[in-house]
């Protein structure tokens, strides 16, 4: 059971730790700033790293809980 809560608490530690060591500085702002040139990104720029960082912790902790409840009843 020891072995199996390193492994969590290892692996809860890359995947908390990943998008700070992965950052990038963002990009240059585009030369010329004349008419013509727009600033739309693809996917119309929408917010959607907070979300997903909720979901894979939301999951993790239900997977948790699933392995929890699958041991519990085992020894039972």
């Amino acid at each position: 059971m020891k072995s199996i809560i390193k492994v969590f608490i290892v692996a809860a530690f890359l995947l908390l730790f990943n998008g700070l060591a992965s950052a990038q500085a963002p990009p240059p702002p585009p030369e010329g700033g004349g008419a013509g040139g727009s600033n739309n990104q693809p996917g119309g720029g929408a917010p959607i790293g907070g979300g997903i960082g909720i979901l894979l912790a939301l999951g993790a902790a239900y997977g948790i809980r699933k392995v929890y409840q699958f041991n519990k009843n085992e020894n039972e």
